[in-house]
């Protein structure tokens, strides 16, 4: 549904609803309204459920967004960890298949429209950015820091200061996300092609990480 327009159109209720799409309720929700603005039941309704069905697998919003995060995003930092270890090729080639991957698998789904949702939320709910900090923030920025570091070792890359380029290297990436869940659908004829966003950004920054 579009950010600009609020119509939204009721589910079927049904007796039963699986842990997943209860998430993805959740996700729906957060992403448009705000965790703030979301009730557990408008997550129920949004499912087809009752509140009381909603209430067998989650107690709380914090739960709903934490198995959000562990069934959505962990599992794609999961496979670039596992790349991370087992790649032999140039630092290039993985900060590439990092960077874009990230867009494809989280980036440009609904997933998306996370990082806009910490941003805007994260001060209200302590509790839930530390979350977000430790489980997605945290092994983020050690995945990209480590591609750095080996790219600067191979001789591939030229010495930076890596703690700094791992926020400059994200920022623009993350910046397309929240884009799209924010001012995107009401301003279409800006970013319309996110590939050749990302193609831009990958050029420039290979360019000025070179040897």
């Amino acid at each position: 549904m579009s950010l600009c327009d609020s119509t939204e159109t009721p589910r079927r209720r049904r007796k039963e609803a699986r842990p997943q799409e209860l998430t993805a309720a959740a996700l729906e929700l957060f992403t448009e309204r705000g965790f703030a603005a979301t009730r557990l039941e408008d997550i129920a309704a949004r499912a087809g459920v009752s509140k009381g069905t909603l209430y067998l697998y989650f107690d709380s919003k914090e739960a709903l967004f934490e198995a959000v995060i562990r069934e959505g995003i962990v599992p794609a930092l999961e496979q670039g960890e596992a790349l991370s270890a087992s790649h032999q090729g140039s630092a290039v080639e993985l900060l590439r298949c990092l960077l874009l991957g990230w867009w494809e698998v989280i980036g440009n789904t609904p997933l998306g429209g996370v990082p806009k949702l910490m941003i805007s939320e994260a001060g209200n709910f302590p509790q839930v950015a530390l979350f977000y900090r430790d489980n997605v923030i945290a092994r983020g920025r050690r995945l990209i820091a480590e591609a750095l570091a080996r790219g600067m070792a191979r001789g591939d890359f030229r010495p930076i200061d890596v703690d700094v380029a791992v926020d400059v290297i994200i920022a623009p990436i993350l910046m397309l996300a929240v884009w799209r869940y924010s001012i995107g659908p009401c301003c279409s004829e800006e970013l319309r092609d996110p590939q050749r966003f990302l193609d831009t950004h990958f050029d420039l920054l290979i360019e000025g990480l070179r040897a």
